[in-house]
């Protein structure tokens, strides 16, 4: 395993949550409330954007496992 890449896909994996993991949680009203068209679609790009950023994270944590440590940078 890189622990290297390892930390980069965790900071990655941060990041996302930080930037859009907040439009996809619940909002006021539950699943009572009716929502337009636009506010779907809307929903529905946020979804799409979080799930590819998460599918590459995904994709560099199985590149760590998969890798060696890297070793010293050389002069």
């Amino acid at each position: 395993m890189d622990p290297q890449r390892m930390r980069e896909a965790w900071e990655r994996l941060r990041w996302l949550d930080e930037r859009l993991g907040h439009q996809l949680r619940s909002h006021r009203g539950g699943s009572l409330v009716r929502v337009g068209t636009e506010q779907l679609e809307e929903r529905v790009k946020h979804l799409t954007d979080y799930t590819l950023e998460l599918r590459s994270i995904l994709e560099q944590v199985l590149v760590a496992l998969g890798s060696r440590p890297a070793g010293p940078a050389e002069p």
